[in-house]
This record gives structure tokens, sequence and C-alpha cells, in this order.
């Protein structure tokens, strides 16, 4: 039975916290784990957004113009006119259902998304292992640990085998911290606590077995979380939505106010005058941008997945198509990714099993995380390891760069290292030559350095391989890495991907500059960027890194095309760097190390295989590593932001016009250009087309470089082409007015007819910055509009008419107002080229 839990759990010895716990060290039972995961909840540091229909629907009515109108509708009900209070509440929420609708779709296909790149963790359950959705991990779970995973909660150690973790997301210690299993002082402090596990930090090297003892909001990562409300960084995308809106905000509150004011002081009906502002206001706002927004993304991020490119968040896709540097390793980016052991070599160059035979001997019984070069020395040649026996193991680290073990050979112990070159030979103090011979290191330095260059500029990678007898040891530390003896080299090649130099050139005429952020050397990295098609490129070094200031950096950045010999945390200060420099960046990581990387980027991009602690970092995880699927995300990114931005431009600029025009025209005239019902009905009806642009063509001019939100070219086109269109509108309430002698009647119907009719063929022309004979629109966006224009036609001569206020028009009615929407669209067709002259964005 679980008991309470001391808040000091490390100071517990294992047994009495497993018995406070409820569980064992073989873990829950699956039916205990459930009844857990229902009382503590998801294992989530903030509660994932339910898309439940009630929420989602309700969300469709949160807009306060909305529920006033609604309200004022209810009054008219209660007042006087309920067919005309019915009517305006049935179109409100007609469209409230149309946007649940789209909207829920959207919702549901980006989940089933989202659930292909879960984060999971090895879990016991009934005595047996099983791989979980971190989420779904429950306090008393055991769980199994290895370098690259996550933490997915607050753990104490019940086993740890050379165990290293990265806390630099919690406490902010740059170095990876040793774990042991042991019990504490209950004061001791955060970063003292070698013995426990946190949430949000994640395995360097070794292997573990711990106890969950808090998930989620629990954890001290939680508490942190809870303290500062966090929540992930605004995109430009998103900021830019945030800013639109306050300025539509600011708009509609003084039109309303305006018109209400106005209306009332020419002693028109109050209840009246109050709707028809309302109306109006609903008709300013494009009500559905949120839900269109949504239809976007999540169409874009389904077809993104078709080309094996998952969106974690749909915002980050804007960021995506606004990306214009991705850094990246080479290692299975721009080269294969299989790394063969090409050869192993004495120090004079000569092929030497001896080398590689100790190299396999490192290799065979290292446990820290998996390293594809360990992996290639395995595979190259198998060696009878019959009676060699490991003792013991110092994991390879990225500030020694080396990884050491100790074997029993023939009785006697050996300590073998492998590691960088230049990390073994500052352990080594002589060098063996032929038939166990030793001469010192300094006399032969420049020689195996001179071996080196030349080994890696054939583009080969270089480990050195030292060895060293410690007698009957058997435990060894890192301060056993001396007065070691130097045996040779092994060589891996890693050759370019068939296909790459083509794919950097699709990426660079999308206006995005690739560059290689790698670990290997100056010279390997000199050869691959060569190959593959960045010649005469700026190479920046990891020692050049330490001695320049940030500022330099940000002066210099956007011109190097290598950055080589890069240690893990100097990662993050060229991504800062690059951003200050106003770039867009991308980042592509699967590696331990590649976590503040990927957060610092402006888009963090992973790949499905790589480590836990990458993948929940990333935003965006490809299912395959290479750039060349990059390339189909990142036009597919551009389409989706493209097609956004159209709605933006279609909805503000029409609207705006339209209801600019029926304010004005209320002034003057002696009764309502429409009434609030028949603005609503407009509304409605001009959504319909627009809602079908997510699948709209893309312009290739638009595809060819990144893009970003800009408001005050929004704001430009919504005023330019807003007045057009007002200027049309004028034009047919003069033809209303003084040719046609119309009565209010006929007005609204006429007016009604030329407003939809004009703002639903316009879509075709402001899509585009072509000629719509040259960009055509897709069969869906074509036919919704005509089916809009045909219904909008129809509705006067319908039953449904008198309920509207509407009345059937003669021909000559037709005829005019016909006229004007083919003089209104030709003109747009002009002024359009004129406009993207004059302003550029």
């Amino acid at each position: 039975m679980e008991k309470a839990v001391p808040e000091s759990f490390w100071s517990l010895a294992t047994a009495a916290l497993l018995n406070a716990m409820g569980t064992n060290p073989e873990g829950l039972s699956v039916e205990e784990a459930e009844r857990r995961r229902i009382r503590f909840g998801a294992n989530l540091l903030k509660a994932r957004k339910k898309s439940d229909a009630l929420t989602l629907l309700a969300l469709q009515f949160k807009s306060p113009i909305i529920l006033l109108l609604l309200f004022a509708a209810g009054l008219s009900f209660f007042l006087r006119d309920r067919t005309d209070a019915l009517i305006i509440g049935f179109i409100v929420v007609a469209s409230g259902l149309l946007g649940y609708w789209q909207e829920k779709g959207a919702a549901d296909a980006v989940e089933k998304l989202i659930q292909t790149v879960q984060t999971k963790v090895l879990v016991l359950r009934d005595r047996a292992e099983q791989t979980i959705p971190i989420e779904h991990v429950v306090p008393g779970d055991v769980v199994n640990l290895s370098a690259g995973t996550v933490v997915p909660g607050d753990c104490l150690l019940l086993e740890a085998r050379d165990l290293f973790v990265d806390e630099a997301s919690l406490t902010g210690e740059t170095f990876p911290v040793e774990k042991t299993v042991g019990i504490l002082p209950a004061q001791t402090p955060l970063a003292g606590r070698t013995n426990c596990l946190f949430m949000g930090t994640h395995v360097i090297s070794g292997t573990a077995r711990a106890v969950v003892v808090h998930t989620g909001l629990a954890t001290e990562f939680g508490k942190v979380a809870r303290r500062l409300q966090l929540r992930p960084p605004e995109t430009d995308f998103e900021h830019g939505i945030r800013r639109f809106g306050y300025f539509l905000l600011e708009l509609t509150l003084v039109l309303v106010l305006v018109i209400f004011g106005l209306n009332v002081y020419l002693h028109r009906p109050i209840l009246d005058s109050f709707l028809f502002a309302m109306a109006l206001a609903v008709g300013l706002t494009p009500q559905l941008l949120p839900a269109i927004i949504g239809i976007n993304l999540s169409h874009g991020a389904r077809r993104m997945a078709a080309h094996k490119v998952i969106v974690k968040r749909l915002a980050s896709i804007e960021n995506f198509g606004s990306m214009n540097v991705l850094c990246c390793d080479k290692t299975g980016t721009l080269t294969e990714g299989q790394v063969r052991l090409q050869s192993a070599v004495d120090w004079e160059g000569h092929e030497s099993d001896h080398v590689l035979f100790h190299a396999y001997l490192n290799a065979a019984f290292e446990t820290g995380f998996v390293n594809p070069l360990d992996e290639a020395i395995r595979q190259a040649r198998a060696f009878d390891l019959g009676g060699v026996r490991k003792l013991d193991e110092v994991p390879y680290d990225f500030i020694r760069k080396r990884l050491s073990i100790l074997v029993e050979k023939e009785g006697k112990a050996l300590l073998v290292t492998k590691g960088a070159l230049s990390a073994v030979l500052d352990v080594c103090a002589s060098v063996e030559q032929g038939q166990g011979r030793l001469v010192a290191m300094e006399t032969v330095r420049d020689r195996v350095q001179r071996l080196y260059e030349t080994v890696s500029q054939e583009g080969l990678r270089a480990l050195g391989v030292a060895v060293r007898s410690l007698e009957d040891a058997n435990r060894i530390s890192r301060e056993d890495e001396a007065g070691m003896t130097f045996l040779g080299l092994v060589l891996f090649a890693d050759r370019p991907k068939a296909g790459v130099v083509e794919t950097l050139g699709r990426l660079r005429d999308l206006g995005i500059s690739v560059k290689i952020i790698t670990g290997d050397n100056r010279l390997v990295s000199e050869r691959i960027s060569r190959e593959v098609g960045l010649p005469g490129s700026r190479i920046l070094t990891g020692a050049d890194l330490r001695e320049m200031s940030d500022e330099a950096l940000v002066r210099v950045a956007s011109s190097v095309d290598v950055f080589s010999e890069v240690e893990p945390n100097q990662k993050e200060r060229i991504i800062l760097a690059l951003k200050k420099a106003g770039n867009v960046v991308g980042f592509l990581g699967d590696g331990i190390n590649d976590a503040s990387a990927l957060h610092a980027a402006d888009v963090g991009i992973s790949v499905e295989g790589a480590v836990d602690v990458a993948k929940e970092a990333a935003e965006i995880v490809l299912l395959e590593k290479g750039l060349d699927i990059l390339d189909e995300g990142v036009r597919e990114g551009r389409r989706t932001f493209a097609n956004t931005l159209k709605y933006v431009f279609m909805a503000t600029s029409a609207n705006f016009g339209n209801m600019f025009s029926m304010a004005g025209a209320s002034l003057f005239l002696p009764f309502l250009p429409l009434l609030p019902k028949q603005i609503l009905l407009t509304n409605l009806l001009t959504d319909f087309p627009e809602m079908t642009i997510a699948g709209d063509s893309v312009d290739t001019a638009m595809m060819k470089r990144p893009r970003r939100w800009k408001i005050g070219f929004i704001r430009t086109f919504m005023f330019f082409f807003g007045a057009l269109s007002s200027v049309f509108d004028y034009l047919a309430f003069g033809l209303l007015l003084w040719v046609l002698k119309a009565t209010p009647e006929q007005f609204r119907t006429g007016w009604f007819l030329e407003s939809v009719v004009s703002a639903s063929l316009i879509v075709l022309v402001i899509r585009t910055r072509h000629s719509i004979l040259k960009s055509r629109p897709s069969a869906l966006l074509f036919l919704a509009t005509v089916g809009i224009v045909l219904v909008t036609l129809l509705i006067p001569y319908s039953r449904a008419a008198p309920l509207f206020g509407f009345e059937p028009l003669d021909a000559r009615y037709l005829a005019l107002l016909g006229t004007v929407v083919v003089v209104y669209i030709v003109s747009a067709e002009a002024v359009k080229n004129v406009f993207y002259k004059w302003f550029q964005d």
C-alpha cells in the first residue's frame, strides 16, 4: 500500500522508499499503473490542450463582439422582432459550427501526426520491460535509462553504472554530473543530490535503473514551470497575428462607437442602431481567422507528413518557411551516415593488426552511449576475446574526449584508451615501435601529426589508440590516463551522399544557406565541404570560437560556412550569434548534446532515430535523416504560410472595404444600407470560398525565398484594396439610388448581391501576384467561388428572401450591378500590378 513519501526522498534507504511508494525493484503491475495514472494524471509539465467537442465549440463564440451580438439579438427577440432575432442567432451559430467543424478536423489530424513521434521510456510493468509514452509514467514506476534518454520524472537511483547526467536545464551546471547509488542528508542542496535524477534532464553516458518518485508538476522542474507559468516561446507568426488582432480590435471599437453614436444622434432606434453596429463589427472582424489558420497549418502538416516531415508544433511551420540559415552536422546529413572502418595503422602509417586488436578491445567492452565509430570497429573484424575479461571503464565524455577500458589479459591488467587524437596524445609519454620497442613521444609527435593531417586531407576521420599496463589494478579513474604508450590510428570513412550537391543547390535556390557544425577536425571538414559543393568555404574552429567575443562572432557568423572542431556547448553559441545577426535559423540535431542548440534555434529539427532528448527538444521531426526530405518540408512550409497570408489579405481587405462602405452609407442614407441579419449573411457566405484556400496552388515566386510576417505590409494591403472596394461600393450606391431609384428593400438586395459576388470573385484576383489567367486557382477554390456566386444570386428569388428582407430584382439591376463587379475585378487586376511595384514585402 502506498504511503506518504518524505519530501527529502534522497535521504531514504532504497528499501524504505520502495515500501513507502508501494512498489518493488521489478516495478508495478499494469493494473496498478493504470490506477495511479488516473489518480496522478498525465506526466506533463503543462496540461495538453484537449480538443474535446464542447470546449472547441465554445471557443468559436468567445469573441466579446459575438457575445454582445447574441445578447442584443436575444433582447430584440423579447422586445419586438422575433424573426429577425432568430435569423441573426441562426447565422451566428451556423458560422460558429462551420469554424468548429473545420478546426476539429484539423486538431484531430495534427494529434495523430504528433503521436507518431512521441518520446518513449523503458519501464518495468508486470516484471517485464515495456516501452510507453513518457506522459504515461506514474510514481512508483521503475525505469531503465541509458545514454540519450530523457529522465521521465524525479527518481531515486536503484542501480547505476558509469552514469553521467546533463542537468544544465535545471541547475545551470555546464558539465555532466556523475550519479551514484547512495543515501544523502536531507538538507543536501539540489545540485548535490547525486543519488537522484530529475525530470527535464538527460543521460549523457552509462546506464541506470531508478524508481520514479514524482511526476509532472510535482517534480523540481514542474515547480519551476508552475512558478514561471512557462509556455513555448511565441513565434514570429504568432506575434504578428496577435499584433494584427490588436489593430483590428482598435479599428473595430472606433467604428462601432462612432457608428452607434451617430445613428443615435440621427434619432434612429437604439436597438436597431446597436444591432447594426455589432453586425458591422462582426463583418469587419475575420472571425474565422483562427479556424482558417488552424486549417491551413494542419493541412500543411499533413502534406509535410506525406514527405516524412512531422510537425510537433503547428506555429513552427511559419518559421520553417521563413528559415534562411540551416545548421547541421555532416554525418548522416551530408554524408551517408554509415561510418566504415577504412584501416588501422601504426604511427608510421603502416597497416597494423596490433592497433586494430586494441581498438577492438576498447570498442567491444564499452557500455556508454551508442557510437557509430565503435560499431564500425566491431563490424569490421571480430577478434577472439577468450581469456580477456573487462574489469572497469571510464566512459567517454565531451571534456576528455577519450574512452578507457581496463581489461584482464593473460593475467595482467591492461588499460586501453581510444579517442580524439590530440586528447590521446596528451596522455602518452611514449610510442611503440616494432617488437615492443618504445621511443619518447616528443621525438615523433610531429610525424604523427603530419600523418594525421595527411589522412584528414583524404577525408578520413582518425582516432588514436594507446595502452598502459597497470599491474594488479581492478579499478580505474581519469587520473590513470597518464604515462600511456601510443600504438597508432584507426581510420574511418563516411562519404558524401549521392545527390547531396543537387540538394544543397535546391536549398540555395530557396534562399537557404547551409552551415556545417561538426566536431571533426578542420581538414576533414574542409575536404567534405568541397565534395558537397561548398568550395572556398570559410572555416571557423572551436579554438577560434574560444578566443572570439560574442559581438565578434555575431559579425562573422553569417559569412562562415563550416564550424569545425566544435565542442557541444559551443553549438548554442553559434546558433544565438546567427539569430542576433538577423537570420531565421534552423538546427538539425540528433545527438545527446544537441538539446540546447535545438531549443535556441528558431526551428529545432530532429529525426525519428534520434536520442530522446533531441527528439523532445525539436519542433519538427524527420522520419528519415537527409536534406532532401528537408527540402520538400521547407517548400510545404512556405506553401502553408503563403496560403495563410492569402486568407489574411482577402478577408481583411474585402471585409474592411465592405464594412467601411456600409458605415459611411449609413450616415447619409435615411435607412440602414443593410440590416444586421443581411450583414451577417454576407459575412457567412464570403467565408465559404476562403475556407478552401488551404489547398490552393502557390506562385513559384512565393516559394523562392523566405518570407516573414510583416504587419505594416498587411495593413497597407488592407487599406489599399479596401479603399478600392469602397470606390466601387459607392458607385453601386449611386446607381441604385439615382439611376435605378431603388426602394430600401431593392437597395439592400442590390447591395447584398454586389457585395457578396464582388467579395467572392476578388478572392481569385488577390490570391496571386500574377494575372488570374496565368496563375489559376485550385479546382476546389474555383468551384466554391462559383457555387457561392450562384447561391447568392438565387437567394432574392427564393422562398427565404422575405425572411432576410430581400426582394427579386429585374434585369436592369442585375446588368448594372454586374457591370460594376466586372469593372471592379478588372480594376483590381490593374491596381494589383501597381501595388506590388510600389510596395515590397
